[in-house]
């Protein structure tokens, strides 16, 4: 299932807000002996998060685990509203809500699982990946054709921007 512009209006989002695993990964962890926890990032997507960027859009990534290799490749796409580590990501989205002056009907929030529910229930656009939870995708205006970590984000990102003519 895609949902498309068509039923969720794009028209207005300024924010894309992500989830790392599941999201901008697709889920999988690497369990190395030095005890770090390696991840793939698709380069699509890091493509479409820095033109989005450069575009003047905001982007904030919101996970709940933390990983340095993590808060490098964010780093280097540009991402500067990164939340890693979050036990309430509800918490963290009020406060950056407050933080920059923001209005949910601005915000396009991209989950995967449990966790991203509560957010995505507040935003103007709740997206998922096609591979998302079942509880995810029940709720989501926007499922992506794509799943996590193989360019569901760019998906997202470039049905915003297209609607909005700044792609």
């Amino acid at each position: 299932m895609s949902t498309t512009a068509g039923a969720a209006d794009l028209t207005a989002i300024k924010v894309f807000i992500f989830d790392v695993d599941g999201v901008l990964t697709d889920g999988t962890l690497l369990a190395l002996n030095t005890g770090e926890q390696a991840r793939a990032f698709h380069i699509h997507d890091g493509y479409a998060v820095r033109h989005a960027l450069r575009k003047g859009y905001r982007v904030a990534v919101i996970s709940g685990r933390e990983e340095e290799g993590v808060r490098k490749r964010l780093e280097s796409l540009d991402v500067r509203d990164m939340y890693l580590g979050v036990d309430d990501k509800m918490k963290i989205f009020n406060n950056y809500l407050n933080t920059y002056h923001l209005s949910p009907e601005h915000i396009a929030y991209m989950g995967d699982d449990m966790p991203d529910l509560e957010v995505m229930r507040r935003c103007a656009v709740a997206a998922c990946p096609a591979d998302a939870a079942t509880d995810v995708r029940a709720i989501s205006q926007y499922v992506a054709r794509l799943p996590g970590g193989h360019g569901a984000v760019r998906e997202l990102i470039e049905a915003v921007m297209k609607a909005q003519n700044t792609w």
